[in-house]
């Protein structure tokens, strides 16, 4: 081979038995006898499985280190075996079948059992066992390859390799239990996001909108932090028209703490119960702002195709305007221009109108108005959970797979005094990230958010 810094008589002179692994024993490295023959012991085992693969040899190594550690802390309680100990607190009670996580896998394994010593003697917990055989690191693995689009039908194949005898030894990796304990992990997540105290965080901005997932549809409320992070806070099925879900979700966000005496900007998708609601539990000093992608939805969908880009065009330029009495003017006059010829689109125009001008009565400006002036990143964070969310899920299922992912977050905004006059505290989230298809029939770079 050309440029090889092998000599080739060299390299023709090797025969299969010197390409083979070689094992040396440690003994005659110097070390102790005791810990050499260990470590001969694993690299022998390292060696006969090391054909199935890396991750299969370190696998077989990996289950005699473990039993070894259980051995170590069985010596420790209970003294050297063999030795008589008057003065023990714990003693020997042979073994018996146990399970340990490995890699998204339960494996039975033969775990030592020890006992107290005394008038009542009881079972004693190996800490080491304890941690192996945690169910915990295997719900953590199986909730997130569900949450990666991995189905339950496939979830074997797409574990990692660790040998046939382990593979044929390792059990819940069949579809109903994987289900099965996906199912207990995310009711657990959703107890916990409905449940979390909202009181430790000062929340300046709020966002409500409702989603829908498959066959069902959700109200989600997002909150965004001093420093700019997005936390969802609940979600209930039901609809932004509905006046008791609305009712039940906002009482649900006062009674966890979510306070608007320092002021606070709602950001909703215009559903009239949402609004009422809102300021039934916050009164004066929670300000509303209309989802704009919303309603330019609602007016352009009265309108003929062609008819569209104009009045969009028109919507988006009156909501640019820093002025907001001259905003407001502009958007009268669209409607007007509209009553002849299309009075529904007229008509959806001029419901809550005001309300669509509330960031630039707050002078807000910039990237920050880009993301409060919608309800998109409430958006952007559930598209996650709808192309992963199966098909035909119930609304039970649905909510669960909304809250089993991590909380979405973006990184601090840059200051910004408008962030500041609009609720009487510190900035609220202003920093763009990874665009996401725009959710409103054209596309327009005000529909991209931070996600």
């Amino acid at each position: 081979m050309s440029g090889s810094h092998t000599p080739a008589a060299v390299r023709h002179h090797h025969n299969d038995d010197d390409r083979r692994l070689q094992l040396v024993s440690t003994a005659e490295r110097g070390l102790p006898a005791e810990l050499a023959g260990a470590i001969d012991g694993h690299l022998a085992t390292f060696a006969a499985h090391v054909r199935e693969g890396l991750l299969a040899a370190s696998t077989a190594v990996g289950l005699e280190v473990m039993a070894e550690m259980m051995q170590a802390e069985v010596t420790d309680l209970a003294g050297p075996k063999g030795r008589h100990d008057p003065q023990r607190s714990h003693t020997r009670h042979g073994t018996e079948h146990g399970t340990v996580t490995l890699g998204g896998r339960r494996l039975p394994v033969s775990r030592p059992r020890v006992r107290t010593v005394g008038d009542e003697p009881a079972e004693a917990t190996l800490a080491s066992y304890a941690t192996f055989a945690d169910t915990d690191l295997l719900t953590e693995q199986v909730t997130a390859r569900m949450l990666a689009g991995i189905s339950t039908r496939k979830y074997p194949v797409a574990l990692e390799p660790v040998g046939e005898a382990v593979e044929a030894a390792a059990t819940s990796t069949s579809k109903s239990a994987v289900s099965r304990r996906f199912v207990t992990a995310t009711a657990e997540r959703l107890a916990e996001l409905c449940a979390r105290p909202l009181d430790e965080c000062r929340w300046p901005i709020v966002m409500l909108d409702g989603v829908h997932l498959g066959e069902h549809l959700l109200v989600v409320a997002l909150g965004v932090t001093d420093d700019g992070t997005k936390v969802p806070l609940g979600v209930v099925e039901g609809s932004t028209e509905n006046a008791a879900v609305c009712a039940r979700l906002v009482a649900d966000l006062v009674d966890r703490g979510l306070d608007a005496e320092r002021g606070m900007l709602f950001v909703i998708d215009g559903g009239k119960a949402l609004a009422k609601a809102i300021r039934a539990a916050f009164g004066p000093k929670a300000l509303i702002q209309r989802c704009r992608r919303h309603k330019e939805r609602n007016v352009v969908g009265h309108l003929p195709e062609v008819e569209r880009p104009l009045v969009q065009r028109k919507l988006r330029a009156a909501w640019a305007n820093p002025d907001p009495d001259a905003a407001l003017r502009e958007l009268q006059a669209l409607a007007r221009a509209l009553d002849k010829k299309r009075p529904g689109a007229a008509a959806s125009l001029r419901e809550g109108l005001a309300d669509t001008l509330t960031v630039n009565r707050l002078g807000v400006t910039g990237s920050l108005r880009k993301t409060v002036e919608s309800t998109n990143p409430v958006e952007s964070m559930i598209e996650i959970v709808r192309s992963t969310t199966p098909g035909g899920s119930s609304a039970g299922s649905t909510a669960r797979w909304r809250c089993a992912g991590p909380p979405p977050a973006c990184s601090p905004p840059k200051p910004s005094s408008a962030a500041s006059r609009a609720t009487g505290s510190c900035p609220s989230c202003s920093s763009p990230s990874k665009k996401r298809p725009p959710t409103s029939p054209a596309p327009s770079s005000s529909t991209t958010v931070s996600s």
